[in-house]
């Protein structure tokens, strides 16, 4: 342990799985004190048990279960210096025209309400510490679409808009507000993305990903969870102190 993060404490939203429990291995690592959010309890309170962090079960579209989490926080541990909105879904995977607006608008409140409640929570907190960073997880959809994805795309690309503003209006608080861009995630997310190829193409699992993910890729591989965490401690810690309204890509060269 390098203990890039001795003393603080962090919450990451989405953090029973993927990227969001690489993460809260990575910081717990490093000293620092986790509160892993979500919406499957179970996962949750596997992955805080593990870390001996807290787990506090989280609809971030809600303000009121937002507020509870920060609460939660501040009662265990007292201060909040890191923010790692990293919660939120695939999304209708279809053509706009025959777009399913009642989940275009569920995947809106949680991959960019959810983010702006999160972040109205935590300014103050990291403020009162004397600055912190603020991750949002975005993706490299959120930089380049791609068919069949608008309502994913969209809330992605809003990810980046959002972190370029509020790092302006923060950066003199010390607190910096970064994305981290994944490309394709080993995981239950892309599991449920490539099945949905899968019956839309006509194709085998090896093909949907071997076309999707390997084959455009420089170095012909997936992403994994671990890999994502290591650009999200980077950007959490003091070795990216001159870094704010930043997107880093983390693809595998996609």
């Amino acid at each position: 342990m390098a203990g890039l993060l001795d003393g603080k404490a962090a919450i990451i939203t989405g953090g029973g799985s993927g990227i969001g429990e690489a993460t809260a291995r990575l910081f717990s690592r490093e000293g620092c004190k986790v509160v892993v959010a979500g919406r499957q309890r179970d996962r949750l309170e596997r992955v805080a048990d593990e870390i001996g962090g807290l787990a506090v079960p989280t609809d971030v579209g809600s303000e009121d279960q937002v507020k509870a989490l920060f609460e939660a926080c501040d009662k265990a541990y007292g201060r909040l210096d890191v923010l790692f909105n990293n919660a939120g879904n695939p999304g209708p995977i279809m053509n706009a025209e025959e777009m399913d607006m009642e989940a275009w608008d569920a995947l809106y409140a949680s991959n960019v309400r959810g983010i702006i409640l999160c972040i109205k929570h935590a300014v103050p907190r990291i403020r009162a510490q004397g600055g912190g960073a603020i991750i949002n997880s975005s993706s490299i959809m959120g930089m380049k679409a791609t068919p069949t994805r608008s309502a994913y795309c969209s809330t992605k690309f809003a990810l980046i808009g959002i972190t370029q503003s509020v790092a302006q209006e923060v950066g003199r608080d010390g607190i910096r507000v970064n994305a981290v861009a994944p490309g394709a995630i080993r995981g239950d997310l892309m599991e449920r993305v490539i099945a949905r190829r899968m019956e839309m193409e006509g194709l085998s699992r090896d093909e949907v990903v071997d076309k999707y993910y390997v084959q455009p890729s420089p170095l012909g591989k997936w992403v994994e969870p671990e890999e994502c965490a290591d650009a999200v401690l980077f950007l959490a810690s003091d070795a990216a102190s001159a870094i704010t309204g930043e997107t880093l890509k983390v693809s595998a060269g996609r």
